[in-house]
């Protein structure tokens, strides 16, 4: 019987050697962990790219893109009144001989779009710094803007535009002018300037209270706080909530036609009266295509980077 007390009962299996004989050297156990080297560990081995893992999701989505747009195509120029659509819709002579007019005035649309565009960004922020004024002093100010917003928000812009456009030249009031294209674009101002007030009001409250506190810790009044700490970050918050107003803006444009205002769509309706041919109207639709769809894409690309640059900061 084997005892641990005595070595002359030694258990081969510990490694321990009789009294007497030779002590042989211990190898150690196959398992054994050595001692990792000094120094970082070596890079991990650099994957070749996989081509296929790649090329199939977009061979997949171009395949079913090219289908469903194939399949709708068929349905469309399989109908029977196909023939008399294209004729009075997509008629190539009409589109050419009508595209200079409807260039031309679709330049009249590109400049109200800039113009009030300029006067919406800053009237609508007048209108929000006044709102977001704190003391009772500014409380009939706030009660004018709130009652402005709720009155242009809650009227349709093409409603403003006719009211605008055909009776405040009616009145024949000494000094202003009686342009039609000059008070359809102040209508649009006045309503799109509702909407943009709001967008600057919620960039200014989602700015934490503990801005405004550090400010006027150190020193600033309220005007100095909402100018330099407040307004800077409200609106880089807001930036692209405001690229999606510029699009809309960028189409609704076309309202003016409705007074008379001879731009893209006008002349189209124009060309469309002698004629009888609707493709003028697709040559406008183009070109308002050709202007949106890039501005479109620049806000998407704006709203990435703003989700990115929102998820770095909660990192």
């Amino acid at each position: 019987m084997h005892d641990p007390e005595n070595p002359a009962h030694a258990d081969p299996q510990l490694g321990v050697a009789p009294p007497g004989a030779s002590a042989a050297p211990r190898t150690p156990p196959p398992h054994t962990v050595r001692a990792a080297p000094d120094g970082p560990p070596p890079p991990p081995r650099k994957q070749g790219f996989d081509w296929r893992a790649a090329a199939v999701p977009g061979a997949i989505s171009t395949a079913s893109t090219v289908l469903v747009f194939a399949a709708l195509t068929w349905l469309v120029t399989s109908a029977d009144q196909w023939p008399r659509i294209r004729l009075q819709f997509f008629n190539w002579d009409h589109m050419v001989a009508s595209a200079p007019r409807v260039a031309y005035g679709f330049l009249t649309n590109m400049q109200v779009w800039l113009i009030a565009l300029a006067c919406i960004g800053v009237w609508a922020l007048v209108l929000a710094v006044i709102r977001s004024l704190r003391g009772p002093v500014f409380a009939p100010l706030r009660i004018m803007v709130v009652i402005y917003i709720d009155i242009f928000r809650g009227l349709p812009a093409l409603l403003l535009v006719i009211l605008f456009g055909f009776g405040i030249p009616a009145l024949q009031i000494p000094g202003l002018p009686n342009s039609g294209l000059f008070w359809g674009g102040v209508a649009m101002v006045l309503s799109y300037s509702a909407y943009v007030c709001e967008i600057y009001r919620s960039g200014i409250d989602a700015v934490h209270e503990g801005q405004r506190a550090a400010a006027r810790a150190l020193g600033l009044s309220e005007w100095q706080t909402l100018i330099h700490c407040v307004l800077p970050q409200a609106l880089r918050n807001v930036l692209p909530a405001l690229m999606n107003i510029v699009v809309a803006l960028q189409k609704d444009v076309a309202l003016l036609s409705v007074i008379g205002v001879r731009d893209a769509v006008r002349e189209a309706q124009i060309y469309t009266a002698t004629t009888f041919n609707y493709s003028p109207l697709i040559v406008a639709a183009g070109l308002f295509l050709l202007a949106t769809i890039p501005m479109a894409r620049l806000a998407d690309w704006v709203n990435r980077r703003d989700r990115a640059r929102r998820l770095q900061i909660a990192d």
